[in-house]
């Protein structure tokens, strides 16, 4: 499964952006797909996933209450919207994709496939 990920971009802080990441192949419906982000010098932090069939969500701390995971599998695609923008949540964002993983699987290396990331930049 190829991921490409866009909707990056530089925005205002309280902005809002939505990012888009279009799978490969349709088998990708049965796959468990997400949203991790990294900041200069910083690890990778999981941001929000989705089950296959989009019943079941799940966010990290720093997205919870502003930002919504959602998926389209007629167009393999998922979608992060993110609003209320702080300078805090610039960083590269990843789209990821993994059979077996569960919506709460926050591990970076539990997921198999990643995208090549789209850059987002808050400004204060």
């Amino acid at each position: 499964v190829q991921l490409q990920a866009s909707g990056g971009g530089v925005v205002q802080a309280g902005e809002s952006l939505r990012l888009s990441c279009v799978a490969s192949r349709r088998t990708s419906v049965r796959y468990c797909m997400g949203w991790f982000r990294q900041a200069p010098g910083k690890d990778r932090e999981f941001v929000a996933a989705i089950s296959w069939s989009g019943g079941s969500t799940h966010y990290g701390d720093s997205a919870k209450g502003r930002f919504t995971i959602s998926r389209d599998n007629d167009r393999s695609t998922v979608y992060l919207l993110m609003n209320r923008l702080e300078p805090d949540d610039t960083a590269v964002y990843y789209c990821v994709a993994d059979a077996w993983a569960l919506v709460t699987t926050t591990r970076p290396e539990s997921y198999d496939y990643w995208g090549q990331g789209t850059q987002v930049t808050v400004s204060s």
